[in-house]
């Protein structure tokens, strides 16, 4: 593949939660088609850190800033030092969010709150911010990480699930309402890929055997795994996509059926019906 086939060099790149997780590995990706990054998480520190470290690995121009995005004077402030450093926005990548295990009967209202405004008012903040510079440009793309969650309740996660819905269904509305101004906005659901946060899931060897017989693949996904999607939803190659969802699951949605137990194993089971079909139809010859 050409290395130019996305055609991302020196668009400017702003990736929320750029510190730890898919953040991370979408923004390695981006640096190594040439994009100019933004790096956004709370950690101001860490993420100047790592905007250098993609400086002088792929020698391109990334900054760093410390932001909490639910609070609006730390996102215009955000936005401020874009339009200053680059005078534009061309792609917004909402990657930051939390989740609180918690039983609903037992779920703190601090907590969904919590919850809420990191997962919900967060986008929405970045969204409208950057998309104010978008609309002005007349162009812009932007991807929201939700996942399949946001379909099928992730239980005992609190607000969780309710809150990467609402995602969704925000991304379609922006570009209901932006697509006017040449914005594009389309949502990524991942399921089963190892993070910081997952790890420690998977050092059960019998959780990763048992959720790996629940993916169409037969893997765990990876970060790159979503990093590509996000690459191609932010790329000119996806140009007449907008108000999407991609599901990135190695087809754990498609798998309800085949988990449905039946006697020997479904395959096994198969096999023999359709033995035992053609035997018979033999036998009437």
């Amino acid at each position: 593949m050409h290395n130019n086939w996305l055609a991302l060099e020196s668009d400017v790149c702003v990736i929320t939660g750029a510190v730890g997780g898919m953040g991370t590995e979408i923004a390695r990706e981006f640096a190594k088609q040439k994009a100019r990054l933004v790096l956004i998480d709370l950690d101001k520190e860490k993420c100047q850190q790592f905007a250098q470290a993609l400086n002088d690995e792929f020698g391109i121009q990334a900054i760093g800033i410390g932001c909490n995005t639910t609070l609006e004077i730390e996102v215009d402030a955000a936005v401020a030092k874009v339009k200053e450093t680059f005078g534009r926005c061309d792609v917004l990548v909402n990657t930051a969010a939390i989740l609180r295990f918690c039983p609903l009967e037992d779920l703190p209202l601090e907590e969904w709150n919590q919850t809420i405004n990191v997962n919900m008012t967060g986008y929405f903040l970045m969204s409208q911010r950057f998309g104010r510079l978008m609309i002005t440009q007349q162009s812009g793309r932007m991807v929201h990480i939700a996942t399949v969650a946001a379909h099928t309740p992730e239980t005992y996660s609190g607000a969780y699930s309710a809150t990467k819905a609402a995602i969704a269904m925000l991304s379609k509305q922006i570009a209901a309402e932006w697509g006017q101004f040449g914005i594009r906005s389309n949502a990524i659901c991942p399921c089963f890929v190892k993070t910081p946060l997952s790890k420690k899931f998977y050092e059960d060897k019998a959780v990763e055997q048992g959720r790996t017989r629940m993916i169409a693949s037969r893997r765990i996904g990876e970060t790159k795994d979503i990093a590509n999607a996000v690459l191609y939803l932010a790329s000119k190659r996806a140009d007449y996509t907008n108000g999407s969802e991609l599901v990135v699951d190695g087809g754990y949605e498609v798998m309800l059926g085949d988990l449905v137990p039946r006697p020997g194993g479904r395959r096994q089971f198969a096999i023999e019906q359709h033995t035992a079909a053609q035997l018979a139809k033999t036998n009437k010859q």
